[in-house]
């Protein structure tokens, strides 16, 4: 049988190794996000402010008023 302190010093090898490898694959998933995810977002966005103009815009010439998220 294996004396304690090298079941402890096992254990927190293979936690440090856990610890590691979740760390890694957290900043892989981030970058990732950030890297593709945040640039679809922002565009998602200006198209939406976009619409939103366009529809402002032909309100002002119709003077008519349409509901939000309404297409003309």
């Amino acid at each position: 049988m294996a004396p304690a302190s090298h079941l402890v010093q096992r254990a927190a090898g293979a936690l440090l190794k856990l610890f590691r490898s979740t760390g890694n694959k957290a900043w892989i998933l981030g970058t990732s996000f950030l890297v593709l995810a945040v640039p679809l977002i922002i565009e998602m966005d200006r198209e939406q402010q976009l619409v939103e103009f366009e529809s402002s815009q032909l309100n002002a010439l119709t003077g008519q008023s349409q509901p939000a998220g309404a297409t003309p």
